[in-house]
This record gives C-alpha cells, structure tokens and sequence, in this order.
C-alpha cells in the first residue's frame, strides 16, 4: 500500500469519528456508547469518502498519481476525503443510533 492510500485513509477515518461523535452528540436519546461512535463513524468515513470519490470521478484516478501531481499530501486532504468521511461517519452513526434506539422499545 503507497503512503499516500495510507494518509488518505487515515484522514477518511478521522473525518468520520468527526462526524460520528457530532450525531452521537445530537442524539442522546440513543444509548450509544463511544466505541458504537467511533467504530461508525470510521466505518462510515471511508465508505462515505469512497462513494463521494467515485460519484464526483475520483474513483478511477490513481492516488500515487494524484500525490504526484498535487505535490505531496495535497490530496489526501481533498473534498471527498473530508466531506465524504464526516459525512458517512454522521450518516451511519445516525442510522446504528436509530436502530439501536428502535431495539431498546
């Protein structure tokens, strides 16, 4: 895996515990513990930073060419990596509390 993946990555995951603690935050009546957040929220991150990559045509462009061309960590730290990880992470820590909270009636 190049280092570049790697950064982006990381940065997919942080943006999506980001998101995830600011639902989990919002909806209190959920019984969310913080691992239940920070695990959708990282979860959510990067599946929500890979659908909004591949939707805004960033799918089929290579990071390591990307990093290259941007001239280093530029693009780990793009739109769909960012906006795509806080709101996937916010997107499935909402839905994991709305099923959790449905379970507990």
């Amino acid at each position: 895996m190049d280092t570049n993946t790697l950064v982006a990555i990381i940065v997919q995951v942080i943006a999506g515990v980001i998101g995830g603690q600011a639902v989990g935050a919002a909806l209190k009546q959920a019984a969310m513990g913080q691992l239940t957040k920070i695990l959708g929220g990282a979860i959510g991150g990067v599946g929500g930073a890979a659908i909004l990559g591949s939707l805004l045509g960033g799918g089929t462009l290579d990071p390591a060419a990307a990093a290259a061309a941007a001239g280093g960590m530029g693009s780990a730290f793009n739109l769909p990596n960012l906006a795509g990880g806080v709101g996937g992470g916010a997107i499935l820590t909402g839905i994991i509390g709305a099923v959790m909270n449905a379970m507990k009636k």
